[in-house]
C-alpha cells in the first residue's frame, strides 16, 4: 500500500515531517497537564493555558485558510512551523527552569495557537500538490496510520520523559520536531503552471478583499450538500467525543476497576485509529462519504458502554471500534475533498472544516459536567450516544452523500480531474497544475 506514495520524493518529505511533528504533538498533552498541575495545583490554571491556545486558533482559522490559498502553502507551513517550534521551546525552557511563570506559559501557548491556525489549513493543499489523484487515498491512509501510531506511542513517550528528565523536555522535543518539519519543507519543491489567465484577471496584482476570499471559500462549502451536511455530523462527533473525554475518566476509575481501565480504553482507541486508517486504504469503498459517515456513527458504542456501565473489556472494545471508524473516515474524507475542490480553495475549505470540529469540542466540555451535575452522568452519555448515531447515520438521507461515487478516489487520473463542480474560470486556471519535485 505504501510503496507507490512513498516513492514520490515530495510526499516522502511531507510524510516524514508530518509524522515527526505529530509524534511531538502527541507527547505534549500529558506533559502539559502534569507540568501545570505540579506548578500550580490548579485545574483552572490548566484550563487557562488550554484556552489561550484554543481561542486564537478558533478565531483565526478562516484567516489562515485565506492565507494558505493566497500564498504558497509550503512557505506558509514552513514559516509557522518555525513559530510553533519557538513557542514550544519557550514553554520547555520555562518548565526546565523549575519555577514556571503561568503568564509566560499562557502567552507562548497563545502564540502556538495562532501559528496552528495558519499552519493547519495548509496540510490538505500540500498533499494535493505532491500526490496525483489515483494515489491520494493511499497517501492519506498512510498519514492517518502515522497519526494513529503517534497517538499510540506519544503518551508512553511522554511518561518516560516526564518521570526521567522532566516535562520540560517533552516541549523541547515537540519544538525540535517542528524544526525538522520546517527543514524538510524547505527541501520540498512544488512547481506550478498557472495556465492562461482568465479574462477577468487583467490586473493580477490587484488587492483582494479578505471578506471576499472568505465568502468565496464559504460558497464552495455551501455548494456541495455532501460536504456541509457531513461537517455538521463531524462537529456532532467531536462534541460527543468531548462528553466521553470529560465524564469517562471518573466512570472508569469508580465503576470499571480504576485508572487502568481508562488507560486501556484510550490505548485501545489509538489502536483502533491505526487499524481504521489501514483499512481505508485497502477497502476503497464505492461511496466513500457515506461509508465514512456511517463509520463515525459507531462512536455511540463507547458512550453507551459507559452509560450502562458495561464491563471494562466491553467498554475498551467499544472504544477501539469507534476510533477505528474515525481512522477509516479520515483518509477517505481528505481524499474526496482534495479531488473535489479546486486547489485554489482547499485551504479555505479545510479551515471551515477545522473550525466547526474544534468549536464543537469545547461545547461538549462545558455541557457534559453541567448535565451530569443536574441529572447524573448517564443522561449526557445517552444523549451524546443517540445524537452522534442519528446525525452521522442520518447523512445517508442526503442525496449528495449517497451518490458521491468512488471513482474520484480510486480511478486512475492521467491528467487534471475532468469531473469537477463548476468553479470560476480564474480558479479553474489556477487549479490546473503540474507538480514536480526537485532534489
Amino acid at each position: 500500500m505504501t510503496a507507490h506514495s512513498l516513492s514520490l520524493s515530495g510526499f516522502r518529505l511531507l510524510f516524514i515531517g508530518r509524522t515527526v511533528s505529530t509524534l511531538g504533538d502527541a507527547v505534549v498533552p500529558a506533559a502539559l497537564a502534569i507540568a501545570i498541575t505540579r506548578a500550580t495545583g490548579s485545574a483552572a490554571a490548566l484550563a487557562l493555558v488550554l484556552g489561550c491556545a484554543m481561542v486564537p486558533k478558533l478565531l483565526l482559522l478562516p484567516v489562515g485558510g485565506v492565507v494558505g490559498d493566497r500564498f504558497d502553502p509550503r512557505l506558509v507551513a514552513l514559516g509557522f512551523d518555525l513559530v510553533r517550534a519557538l513557542a514550544q521551546l519557550l514553554v520547555g525552557l520555562e518548565l526546565l527552569d523549575g519555577h514556571p511563570r503561568l503568564s509566560h506559559v499562557a502567552a507562548a501557548s497563545a502564540v502556538g495557537g495562532v501559528a496552528s491556525a495558519f499552519a493547519m489549513p495548509t496540510a490538505s493543499p500540500l498533499v494535493a500538490a505532491t500526490v496525483r489523484g489515483e494515489l491520494r487515498l493511499r497517501a492519506n491512509a498512510l498519514l492517518g496510520t502515522a497519526t494513529g501510531a503517534a497517538r499510540l506511542g506519544g503518551p508512553a513517550l511522554a511518561g518516560l520523559l516526564v518521570y526521567t528528565a522532566g516535562p520540560g523536555w517533552a516541549f523541547v522535543l515537540d519544538g525540535a520536531s517542528f524544526v525538522l518539519s520546517a527543514a524538510l519543507l524547505a527541501r520540498l519543491r512544488v512547481d506550478r503552471a498557472t495556465g492562461d489567465p482568465a479574462p477577468d484577471d487583467t490586473v493580477p496584482d490587484a488587492p483582494r478583499s479578505l471578506r471576499r476570499d472568505l465568502a468565496e471559500g464559504w460558497s464552495e462549502v455551501r455548494s456541495r450538500d455532501w460536504y456541509w451536511t457531513s461537517l455538521i455530523a463531524h462537529g456532532v462527533w467531536n462534541g460527543a467525543s468531548a462528553v466521553l473525554l470529560t465524564l469517562g475518566p471518573l466512570i472508569a476509575a469508580t465503576r470499571l476497576g480504576g485508572d487502568g481501565a481508562w488507560v486501556a480504553l484510550t490505548q485501545a482507541g489509538a489502536v483502533g485509529l491505526l487499524v481504521g486508517s489501514l483499512a481505508a486504504g485497502r477497502l476503497r469503498p464505492r461511496r466513500p462519504v457515506l461509508a465514512g459517515n456511517l463509520a463515525l456513527a459507531l462512536h455511540g458504542l463507547p458512550l453507551l458502554a459507559l452509560a450502562l456501565p458495561a464491563p471494562a473489556p466491553v467498554a475498551v472494545a467499544a472504544q477501539a471500534v469507534a476510533m477505528a471508524g474515525l481512522g477509516f473516515l479520515n483518509p477517505l474524507w481528505e481524499t474526496v475533498v482534495q479531488q473535489d475542490f479546486p486547489p485554489g480553495t482547499l485551504a479555505r475549505v479545510t479551515s471551515y472544516d477545522w473550525l466547526l470540529s474544534l468549536a464543537a469540542a469545547p461545547l461538549g466540555y462545558v455541557l457534559a459536567p453541567l448535565a451530569a451535575g443536574a441529572w447524573g452522568d448517564r443522561v449526557p452519555l445517552l444523549a451524546a450516544a443517540g445524537l452522534v448515531t442519528v446525525v452521522c447515520a442520518g447523512t445517508a438521507a442526503v442525496p449528495g452523500v449517497r451518490r458521491y461515487g468512488a471513482r474520484r478516489t480510486a480511478a486512475p487520473e492521467p491528467g487534471p480531474p475532468t469531473e469537477r463542480p463548476p468553479a470560476r474560470a480564474r480558479d479553474q486556471a489556477r487549479a490546473r497544475t503540474r507538480t514536480g519535485v526537485k532534489g
